[in-house]
């Protein structure tokens, strides 16, 4: 039912870029005349709202053999004052191309485009001098933050009403289905988050063992851990056993840091209620995102960063709200 209303080039243009020149004065010419490294790339020009130039913002939607699953961000050029370099954003959505006719995007793949570009404007805003400090070059557990907390325009109705139209007919998306997805959001919510806390606190268990300690019998450690934290339930299973938890033992940055996801989620119900509580979308609210948040990277403390912009520091009372766990 959602589907016709998401067609991906209106999403695109008329709701994750709209909803960032509503917020950051940022405009946005697309260049078709740079070319991406895959033909269905498309490339913007980023300009600040004085007209300065920003940077270049690139978009790879459609899955392909060559390319793996998921959706991110990277960067291929790293802002810098020091080597006077601006930055060069990637978006990649794993959307499947049509044969033929629109490309209709479900309301998961809407969030995803909305989450993956605040990661885009993490980069794009930055404003520091070194390289290694710029952007989305920040702890685990602060990087999904500014991403989750651009996900809120998606539904936002300025914005909405932006966007989700009908492929055919240009009918805006009907209020009652908005209000059914509105609705579901908190569908499950205890069953989902008492899994994930179970997948975290036994990441934590691991971490916890002493130089030289061995464990002979993972399986029994795991249900010791999971015991002791009091998640191990009969009828909700940990999100993912030991044997197979990549997240436990990687080298990626995750190692004793899944638990990063919720606390990314607790600064961004934070800074959600924010901006309700200082007019929603408006300039100032996103000057001051960006000036304390967005654009200093990695050079401040995330923790100075977020009190600063907040003028508080975070709780748990927003997230739980949003999840209907309070």
């Amino acid at each position: 039912m959602l589907r016709p209303y998401f067609e991906l080039g209106r999403v695109i243009e008329d709701g994750v870029l709209h909803a960032a020149t509503l917020l950051y004065g940022v405009t946005f010419t697309e260049r078709p005349d740079l070319a991406g490294y895959h033909p269905d790339m498309r490339t913007w020009e980023v300009f600040d709202g004085d007209g300065t130039p920003l940077g270049l913002f690139l978009l790879d939607p459609y899955a392909r053999p060559t390319k793996r699953g998921g959706a991110w961000m990277h960067n291929l050029v790293d802002q810098s004052y020091l080597l006077d370099e601006r930055p060069v954003v990637v978006n990649n959505l794993n959307v499947a191309k049509p044969v033929s006719g629109p490309t209709l995007l479900t309301f998961d793949e809407v969030e995803t485009a909305f989450h993956e570009f605040g990661h885009a404007l993490h980069g794009l805003l930055s404003a520091v001098r070194f390289p290694r400090v710029e952007g989305t070059s920040v702890p685990r557990d602060f990087v999904e933050f500014p991403s989750q907390v651009n996900e809120m325009w998606a539904l936002w109705p300025e914005v909405l009403s932006h966007y989700a139209r009908h492929h055919e007919t240009g009918e805006p998306v009907p209020a009652e289905l908005v209000e059914r997805l509105t609705a579901a959001s908190q569908f499950n919510q205890g069953f989902g988050t008492f899994e994930y806390l179970g997948a975290a606190l036994l990441d934590w268990a691991w971490h916890r063992l002493a130089p030289g300690e061995t464990v002979e019998d993972p399986a029994a450690f795991e249900a010791r851990a999971l015991e002791a934290a009091g998640v191990l339930h009969p009828l909700v299973r940990p999100r993912y056993r030991s044997a197979y938890f990549q997240h436990i033992f990687s080298d990626d940055g995750y190692s004793a840091g899944y638990y990063s996801y919720v606390w990314s989620e607790v600064l961004d119900a934070e800074s959600v209620e924010w901006f309700k509580e200082h007019g929603g979308l408006t300039r100032a609210g996103g000057d001051s995102f960006r000036e304390k948040v967005l654009s200093r990277g990695g050079s401040v403390d995330p923790m100075e960063a977020v009190t600063d912009f907040l003028g508080r520091e975070p709780g748990m009372g927003p997230l739980l709200t949003r999840k209907g766990l309070n």
